[in-house]
C-alpha cells in the first residue's frame, strides 16, 4: 500500500509537471497518435476522446485508441507520452505480440476468479472450523482462482514495458521529441510502468498469504 501510494504521487506528479511543457513539434495528443497509427501502417484503429484523468486506454474490441481529454487536445510532452504509449499497445496487437495475446485470453477467467476467489476463500476459512476436508478444498480452489489474477498482473508486465518502449523509440527516432522532451517522456512512462509493478507485486505478496493459510494446520 505504501509503495502504491508513493509511486502513485510520483506519477501524477510528473505528469502534471510535464503537461505543462508544450512540445516543440507541437503536436497534440491526437495528432501524436494518429501519426504513429498511420507510421505502422495502421488504418483500422480510431482516436476518440473519453472521459476523466489518466483515463487513457487501448481497447482491441473495437480497435480504438482512448485519450484522455488533457491528453487528446493537448500538446504537451506528457500528452505525446502517453498518447504515444497506448498507441503501442495498438501496435502490439497489429503484429500479434504474444504477451498481449496471451494476456487478451486470459481475461474471462481472471474475471470469473477475481469476482469468486475471496468469496470462496472466505467460505473455506469458515468451514473450516467444523470440516476441514471441504474446508481444505475450498481454500485450494480459491487460491487457484486468485492466482489467475497474479498471472495475469504479471503478464500485464511486458505488455506495459513494452508498448512504452515502443513509444519513446518512435517519439525519438521521427523527431516528435528530442533531447530533454525524449527523456522526460520516457520518465513519465517509467513512473507509469511501475503502477503495474507494484500491483504485480501486491497481488504476488496477498497470493503467498492466502497460500500459507490454506496450507497452515493451526
Amino acid at each position: 500500500m505504501v509503495l502504491s501510494l508513493i509511486v502513485s504521487k510520483v506519477l501524477n506528479n510528473r505528469i502534471e509537471q510535464y503537461s505543462k511543457i508544450p512540445l516543440s513539434s507541437g503536436l497534440t495528443g491526437k495528432e501524436v497518435a494518429e501519426k504513429m497509427l498511420r507510421d505502422n501502417g495502421i488504418y483500422d484503429v480510431t482516436v476518440t476522446c473519453t472521459q476523466g484523468k489518466l483515463t487513457d486506454h487501448y481497447n482491441p474490441q473495437d480497435k480504438t485508441v482512448n485519450l484522455s481529454q488533457g491528453v487528446y487536445a493537448s500538446n504537451s510532452i506528457a500528452a505525446a507520452a502517453v498518447a504515444a504509449h497506448e498507441c503501442g499497445h495498438a501496435v502490439q496487437h497489429a503484429t500479434a505480440y504474444r504477451w498481449l495475446t496471451m494476456r487478451s485470453n486470459m481475461v474471462p477467467m481472471v474475471q470469473f476468479g477475481s469476482k469468486w476467489s475471496q468469496w470462496i476463500l472466505l467460505a473455506g476459512m469458515i468451514i473450516l472450523t467444523f470440516s476441514t476436508f471441504l474446508g481444505k478444498w475450498l481454500l485450494i480452489a480459491g487460491v487457484a482462482l486468485f492466482a489467475l489474477t497474479t498471472i495475469f498482473s504479471l503478464i500485464t508486465l511486458p505488455v506495459e514495458y513494452n508498448a512504452s518502449a515502443r513509444a519513446v523509440a518512435w517519439l525519438d527516432n521521427t523527431g516528435i521529441t528530442s533531447g530533454q522532451e525524449t527523456e522526460k517522456a520516457k520518465d513519465a512512462l517509467k513512473w507509469a510502468a511501475r503502477t503495474y509493478l507494484v500491483a504485480a507485486l501486491s497481488s504476488l505478496a496477498t497470493l503467498l498469504y492466502y497460500i500459507y493459510i490454506a496450507t497452515s494446520r493451526r
